[in-house]
């Protein structure tokens, strides 16, 4: 196991920089700041009755299967208002789907992500898959799904993580599908509302906590905390500096969302671009990239100035 806060991690900043290089000059991979692909496609689907956006790279040439991920949405917060993010981090090679998920929570309906969702999006890849007329026919690898979750919907999928279910996140135990290999979650934690208290989250999959340094809504010390709470690694704490809880969407506080109050100082392409490059490293580096390892395990904080990071691993 190894361990690494804020920019201490210079003695391998050398080994990794030159293990990027032999791997970029083997493979071709574009330099570490940038994507895979820099053409993205989208298109509307259906999973499990929910609308969803379907984002995805357009290539000519042959590739592997891409990876299926998820994105649950913050509380109130429509699909539409994550296709930058969702772009982006499609463009690092990925599947992304974006659901809308109506629910009825306290007697209010509304957007509320769940962590079912996860079941039925490995059920939509499956066949999706395999259905004529597929914009991704033969181009999805349904035995690799992860997860991006915004506020509410990080919690969700925070809970998923440990197989447990904590109302309003869910309404019935949700265990992970066995194809969940890791995710990335965006001003979320779990932190107890009116105690303060943080207890254990005993995940069994890799977590990477990705918190903006100006959130009024999900504090970075309950942020923190929960990084600090997570139980199994490898784990991740990136903070985006600048960046508030609607770092990520579109435009700030979306029509029906709660507002953040606290003022953005990052563009709002900035922090979308920045929370998309580790999110998409951080999932490619547990599916064995190395040169997503060697972003987030080595020298991403030291040459992004918007991010600082701690890990484990």
């Amino acid at each position: 196991m190894r361990t690494s806060t804020y920019r201490v991690r210079r003695t391998a900043v050398a080994a990794l920089t030159a293990a990027l290089a032999a791997v970029t000059a083997v493979l071709a991979v574009p330099a570490p700041a940038a994507a895979a692909y820099s053409s993205v496609a989208v298109y509307a689907s259906t999973v499990n009755g929910d609308a969803a956006d379907v984002y995805h790279p357009v290539t000519g040439s042959p590739h592997d299967p891409w990876p299926v991920v998820l994105l649950l949405q913050g509380a109130n917060v429509d699909k539409a208002q994550y296709s930058g993010y969702a772009t982006k981090v499609a463009s690092y090679g990925f599947a992304v789907v974006v659901p809308n998920h109506f629910q009825v929570l306290f007697g209010q309906p509304g957007l509320y992500a769940t962590g079912a969702q996860a079941g039925w999006t490995v059920t939509w890849a499956q066949t999706e898959n395999a259905r004529t007329g597929s914009p991704l026919l033969a181009a999805l690898d349904p035995s690799r799904l992860l997860l991006l979750g915004h506020s509410f919907g990080g919690a969700a999928a925070l809970n998923l993580t440990t197989g447990l279910c904590t109302p309003p996140f869910c309404t019935v135990p949700a265990p992970a599908p066995p194809q969940l290999k890791a995710v990335a979650l965006y001003g979320a934690n779990n932190t107890q509302p009116g105690t303060g208290t943080t207890p254990p989250v005993a995940n069994t999959v890799p977590v990477a906590l990705i918190q903006a340094s100006a959130d009024g809504i999900g504090s970075p010390a309950n942020g923190y905390a929960t990084y600090q709470a997570l139980t199994s690694p490898p784990k991740l704490y990136a903070s985006v500096l600048g960046a508030n809880h609607y770092g990520i969407t579109d435009a700030q506080n979306p029509a029906g969302a709660r507002p953040d109050l606290s003022p953005q100082t990052l563009t709002q392409a900035q922090s979308v671009e920045t929370t998309a490059r580790w999110s998409a490293y951080w999932l490619r580096a547990q599916l064995g990239d190395p040169v997503g390892q060697a972003w987030v395990y080595g020298f991403g904080d030291l040459v992004d100035a918007n991010v600082t990071a701690a890990f484990v691993y």
